[in-house]
């Protein structure tokens, strides 16, 4: 247990009203309120917080499990210990009141404020880091996130080609390229081709600047016999594409500006300090930029969580959880949790 601190505040946060309660160095409760998660509520509290430590925030540790959003930046901003823990690991604590498996916020917050007393190895301090790094982050979580969804609409669509239209799939197996779908707005379905001029599919290919494949190859894929499918399979099929193509292309869009917002970020990050112009704080950009292989994802990801990663000290936690590696798995959740 740290000598320095007088008070030790658990925090069960919730989505409406967060849970705190406050102890002493003998772990006698010396108050207890639900926080409304609105700027007044917050401000109060911390208002109240410093008024009971009498301006020395050095004097209270203050137990979490989220390690950020408002409570914790509010709390950090006006100088006090913000602590985080694992779910799991409080779990693990909370075995030491009670073996009831019902949710209680008020226990829950006692027994975070109580952990933090005993087993402050156990949490890491939390520190805000800096806006360019919250800002990559959260941009490289939004961009795994469109990645996802982009893949699922391409799944989508080219399962419904492969029902009626198999010869659209030869043309761009993956159909997952903007001039493909610009292409099935041309040619939705096989009974289209005869009506199809060259002009038009050379229009698209131009226009995406594919040199890969002619539009006469195209137009001789596309002629051979087509299937022979149950009626209206064909008319389903192509509404369903109808509603993905617009889906599709829109988080395309997305991505991109997502794309060019990271590069940005990334840009900024690696210009030396004003200070010190011959210096770079973040020359691990440029490091990681210029390494084969490692591209605008992979290096604003790597900066990002391992930013959030080294931004607390916890030591090996070795009491009161024999046998329990939950603590040593914070770091391997820490992207879910922040």
């Amino acid at each position: 247990m740290d000598g320095g601190y007088v008070w030790f505040v658990g925090i069960d946060w919730a989505t409406d009203a967060h849970q705190v309660c406050t102890i002493d160095r003998d772990c006698q409760i010396v108050d207890e309120r639900a926080v409304e998660h609105s700027g007044l509520g917050i401000s109060q509290f911390v208002d109240w917080l410093s008024e009971l430590v009498e301006g020395d925030a050095s004097r209270v540790a203050i137990a979490i499990e989220t390690p950020r959003g408002a409570v914790v930046e509010s709390l950090a901003e006006r100088g006090f210990d913000v602590y985080s823990i694992n779910p799991k690991q409080l779990d693990r604590f909370r075995d030491r009141h009670t073996v009831a498996g019902a949710k209680d916020d008020r226990r829950d917050a006692f027994v975070l404020a109580d952990s933090l007393r005993t087993d402050q190895a156990c949490f890491r301090l939390v520190r805000i880091g800096d806006p360019l790094i919250v800002e990559l982050r959260e941009l490289a979580r939004v961009d795994d996130d469109l990645r996802g969804e982009l893949n699922r609409l391409t799944n989508r669509l080219r399962e419904q080609l492969h029902r009626y239209f198999p010869q659209m799939l030869k043309i761009c197996p993956g159909a997952g390229e903007r001039w493909f779908w610009d292409l099935l707005h041309v040619v939705p379905r096989p009974s289209s081709v005869s009506q199809v001029r060259s002009k038009q599919v050379e229009g698209v290919l131009k226009s995406h600047r594919i040199r890969r494949i002619t539009a006469k190859e195209i137009l001789e894929q596309l002629r051979t016999p087509p299937l022979r499918v149950a009626p209206g399979t064909v008319e389903a099929a192509t509404a369903h594409i109808e509603l993905l193509l617009p889906r599709l292309d829109l988080v395309h869009r997305q991505r991109v500006s997502c794309g060019r917002r990271i590069d940005a970020l990334l840009g900024q990050l690696g210009l030396p300090e004003p200070e010190s112009p011959e210096k770079t704080e973040h020359r691990d950009v440029d490091i990681l930029q210029s390494l084969p292989g490692v591209g605008r994802v992979v290096c604003a990801t790597v900066f990002a969580e391992a930013a959030l990663a080294a931004s607390g000290t916890r030591l090996p936690c070795v009491q009161g959880t024999r046998g329990d590696r939950s603590g040593d798995q914070a770091d391997g959740q820490t992207r879910q949790e922040g």
